[in-house]
């Protein structure tokens, strides 16, 4: 009997099935560290104990999307290795503060399946949930993968496709960012004196610079994440594939795209929930990524006045610039566009 594995295939995913992941990860500020090397993150609560502290944390937390990607990474043996691609997002929600020296481990349940129409691949929903070394939920989200069957002829399950919600409802965020002291919001240090209250609906910012990727960058990012898709790092098998090169994974444009983002979303401190996220386009090595962001609407965060949060949609794009680049183009993204990300932000309110 072979001790290795080769991964699920689409017949393998059963709606309920709950798969338990391997490994549990520790993260430490080695990881913080490298994930500021690979994006260069600059959001004040993230990168200084000392900032983190002042506005009512006990420490610096960790980045959301460093928490994200340790969650993620985790499943992708199980769920992913086998995939043709990874194809959205939606219903996810930051549910605590993650620091240097917590562990975190993941659980996942099938909870849609739907044979493609080609008989040779199929989509598979799952929401996972990541928990500390104390068994608290610190994030929960949805993701839909195309997976491909290991028997085209095998019979294709009953479809079953998620209802799933168009954004996060407003009252599950906030549960991650302790009481804040709007007052002692340092906004020079913070880098922007723009709050809230400042970020009007229908608001287009361009967030001007642009990061050209490496295949060092991905590389790293992919195993500092535990993420074994074959796409992502084996050159040998997906040399031969539809791209003759390796994707860059999905998670790193949508860092990229959060790291861009801080000029001119300064305070955005806290990733709250995910709404919705697609990745429109692949990405490779020695291409450029730039991001602008539209807001869609603010709101309250019941119970909370030091707090609010912006809806925002992220928009990446590869080899042009923002302002040269166009959401849509016709019925379809415009030529260029590679990450269409739906978000809540959450902003320190004016003191």
């Amino acid at each position: 009997m072979s001790k290795t594995d080769a991964g699920n295939f689409f017949e393998d995913f059963t709606v309920g099935r709950v798969l338990t992941h391997a490994t549990p990860l520790t993260l430490t500020a080695g990881d913080v560290s490298l994930y500021r090397a690979l994006y260069g993150t600059r959001v004040a609560v993230q990168s200084a104990d000392s900032f983190a502290k002042a506005v009512g944390y006990p420490q610096a937390p960790l980045d959301d999307l460093l928490v994200f990607h340790a969650v993620f990474g985790k499943t992708v043996p199980d769920i992913s290795l086998n995939a043709v691609a990874n194809l959205g997002y939606a219903d996810g929600v930051f549910k605590g503060a993650v620091y240097p020296g917590d562990t975190l481990s993941s659980v996942s349940e099938v909870i849609g399946v739907k044979e493609n129409s080609n008989g040779k691949t199929g989509t598979v929903y799952v929401r996972t949930t990541g928990r500390n070394q104390r068994g608290e939920e610190v994030l929960s989200y949805v993701r839909w993968v195309m997976v491909r069957k290991r028997d085209a002829a095998n019979p294709a399950p009953t479809p079953v496709v998620p209802l799933l919600p168009e954004a996060v409802d407003p009252s599950q965020l906030g549960a991650a960012v302790p009481a804040l002291s709007a007052s002692d919001w340092d906004a020079a240090l913070a880098g922007s004196a723009n709050f809230w209250e400042d970020y009007e609906p229908g608001e287009k910012i361009d967030h001007v610079d642009g990061m050209t990727v490496e295949e060092s960058d991905h590389m790293l990012a992919t195993r500092l994440y535990q993420n074994t898709a074959k796409v992502h790092f084996n050159q040998h098998t997906e040399g031969q594939g539809r791209f003759g090169r390796r994707l860059i994974y999905g998670g790193h444009v949508i860092s990229l795209a959060r790291a861009l983002s801080f000029n001119g979303c300064q305070n955005a401190f806290h990733l709250a929930a995910i709404n919705g996220g697609r990745h429109v386009a692949p990405l490779f090595a020695g291409e450029t990524v730039y991001a602008w962001s539209e807001v869609l609407e603010r709101a309250d965060i019941a119970g909370r006045s030091d707090i609010g949060a912006t809806r925002m949609r992220l928009v990446a794009t590869k080899d042009r610039t923002s302002s040269d680049c166009p959401y849509k183009d016709g019925e379809g993204y415009a030529d260029g566009v590679i990450l269409d990300f739906d978000a809540w932000f959450v902003l320190p309110r004016r003191g």
